[in-house]
């Protein structure tokens, strides 16, 4: 246990530092985390409705936040080139987000074209019926997304390190939280670059 726990500490530092410079990214991250929150508890009550706030809010700030206010340049704080990140990174990188999000975005088509899913769902008769069925799509590509790559990781590195990962996701929005949440304010000082990665990044 105690590996486990060191092996997650290692990988949301990792995360943090190669991936959160942007204050606005961090502040986008922090909305993230709470509309996940939401999502968590209204998992137990409504599935539907939390497949649709996990992606039309909490994945749509995260992701937006990497795809176009993170900066892709040389990580001087790290000396790490962008492409060197995205070659050691564990989850999901640009890439492999774009990928995920291509499906998502292409998913309500699919049940456009084909009202049953291939038989798995009753014709939608309704605007209403067709957006919980796709909310519920979302849902399993949401699930799926998570399985996919921890399993990856199993065959690619090891089961610990798949499992530390998923561990970390499926806990990064109460993370997030606590490291996030005064990057709104630092935004509203005009304070675009977080200063406070070249005080704690680790010497070579």
């Amino acid at each position: 246990m105690k590996r486990f726990m060191t092996a997650l500490r290692t990988q949301r530092w990792d995360d943090h530092r190669y991936y959160h410079h942007s204050r606005i990214n961090q502040s986008l991250h922090f909305v993230s985390a709470f509309s996940f929150l939401v999502g968590y508890a209204l998992l137990f009550v409504d599935p539907v409705a939390a497949a649709l706030v996990g992606w039309l809010v909490s994945m749509t700030t995260r992701q937006a936040g990497h795809l176009f206010f993170e900066p892709k340049g040389y990580d001087h704080v790290n000396q790490a080139t962008h492409e060197h990140k995205e070659e050691i990174k564990i989850g999901y990188n640009l890439q492999r987000k774009i990928v995920l999000l291509v499906i998502w975005a292409l998913s309500p088509l699919v049940l456009f074209l084909d009202p049953t899913l291939f038989g798995i769902f009753a014709p939608w008769a309704s605007p209403a019926d067709f957006m919980r069925q796709v909310a519920k799509i979302w849902l399993a590509i949401g699930i799926g997304g998570l399985l996919f790559r921890t399993i990856h990781l199993f065959f690619i590195r090891d089961v610990e390190t798949g499992l530390v990962w998923m561990t970390k996701i499926l806990t990064d929005p109460f993370n997030d939280l606590k490291l996030y949440y005064k990057a709104p304010l630092y935004l509203l000082k005009g304070e675009l670059i977080d200063p406070g990665l070249e005080k704690h990044v680790k010497p070579a």
